[in-house]
């Protein structure tokens, strides 16, 4: 789990992880989190996501920040955007393009303003085990007081499947985010017919969770 896996499943376009629509989970609660278009979004590890430019849409300031540079660049160029494109040191370049921003460079040198809200898909269940702590006290740092996170996390049992996607559980989320209030918005149990239950999954499920600062 290292920077070179990420960029090889994004030159093979092994990217299973991708969403070619709005996530159904960000249209369901983003409205009720309450939000002014004025509010700063972040979206850690967010790939090409269709969800960066919905956001846009809602707020003046979406930024992102992804590993990967092909990620990035097929973001802009499948939404007809042309960015300005900025080396900024440290491994690290800014594209920017009206109310978007993506740090495309590695998330734990990444350093940004403080941010009033988090939207998090897919940063967190692609961390092993090992890292998430890290990951969490990082991505805390970059949201004000009184900010939120919206977390999608999946859970199943681990030793099933190998990640990413990795299973957090009910506990370790309560154990990462010790401090902040947490609220668990939504659990979705797949059914047999889920591409993961086919794979073997004796069980597996979608939770989104609030994590107020």
């Amino acid at each position: 789990m290292d920077a070179e896996f990420w960029h090889s499943r994004w030159a093979e376009n092994r990217i299973g992880f991708h969403l070619s629509d709005i996530n159904p989970v960000l249209t369901k609660y983003w409205p009720t989190l309450n939000m002014t278009r004025s509010d700063t979004v972040l979206v850690p590890m967010c790939g090409k996501s269709v969800d960066l430019a919905w956001l846009a849409e809602k707020h003046d300031k979406v930024i992102g920040i992804e590993l990967s540079d092909i990620a990035v660049r097929a973001f802009f160029s499948e939404h007809f955007y042309t960015p300005m494109v900025t080396s900024i040191g440290n491994g690290q370049t800014l594209y920017e393009f009206d109310e978007i921003t993506i740090h495309c460079g590695d998330f734990f040198a990444t350093r940004v303003d403080p941010v009033d809200v988090v939207y998090d898909r897919a940063a967190l269940i692609a961390m092993p085990e090992n890292m998430r702590k890290m990951y969490t006290e990082h991505l805390l740092s970059m949201v004000k007081a009184g900010g939120r996170i919206l977390l999608v996390t999946v859970d199943y049992p681990q030793p099933e499947m190998d990640g990413p996607p990795f299973s957090v559980t009910k506990d370790e989320v309560e154990q990462l985010f010790a401090g902040c209030k947490i609220t668990h918005l939504d659990r979705d149990d797949a059914d047999e017919s889920h591409p993961r239950r086919q794979r073997g999954l004796s069980r597996f499920a979608e939770e989104v969770w609030l994590i107020e600062l």
